[in-house]
């Protein structure tokens, strides 16, 4: 059974370009935790399409909905444990990490600012809009975290095998230095 790797850090920090890239070159299955949570929010009523859905009203509606009904969460990370536990997965989440002891744990940091441009330039937004929504999700998630699992998300990085700070490199030497860690690691 091969392990599953699984990458988290801040919003628009690229952990999907990162999983995308490691489920190509390692043959692995890519998930998206965040998929999973928007499948649920359709379930519940919410137009929850495309990759920037997150960054709508409507997104931000479905993170307060959750902030006060800590099922969807839960729901979803069972079903991401189950996942990764079955191996060969390469999945992003915000929580994984903290609630699995094997596979292999990459996680992205990366300053605000950073995130921010890479929000503005993949979701064609001012760089004012990409900072409020960047900050408003990293802040709300890491509250709501803490509430529910008691992990301090994004200062708490003990539980990672390899830390990447993702400033002043681009997507392929992140994704490269991701792929020398899970050859190490795998």
């Amino acid at each position: 059974m091969t392990k599953s790797i699984v990458i988290s850090g801040p919003p628009a920090v690229g952990k999907t370009t990162v999983a995308k890239g490691l489920a190509s070159e390692f043959k692995l299955t890519y998930l998206s935790g965040g998929d999973i949570l928007k499948e649920m929010a359709k379930e519940e009523g919410f137009d929850a399409v495309g990759d920037d859905w997150w960054d709508t009203e409507n997104g931000m509606k479905f993170l307060s909905q959750r902030e006060n009904n800590s099922e969807f969460d839960k729901k979803v990370d069972d079903k991401l444990i189950q996942l990764f536990k079955k191996g060969g997965m390469v999945i992003t989440s915000y929580t994984l990490p903290w609630l699995v002891d094997d596979g292999i744990k990459i996680w992205l940091s990366g300053s605000h600012d950073s995130s921010s441009q890479r929000m503005q330039t993949r979701d064609n937004m001012t760089s004012k809009e990409a900072y409020e929504i960047t900050k408003l999700r990293y802040d709300k998630n890491r509250a709501l975290y803490k509430k529910l699992y008691d992990f301090d998300f994004g200062n708490d990085i003990s539980v990672f095998d390899k830390i990447i700070d993702t400033d002043n490199l681009n997507a392929t030497q992140v994704i490269n230095i991701a792929k020398e860690t899970v050859r190490e690691l795998l």
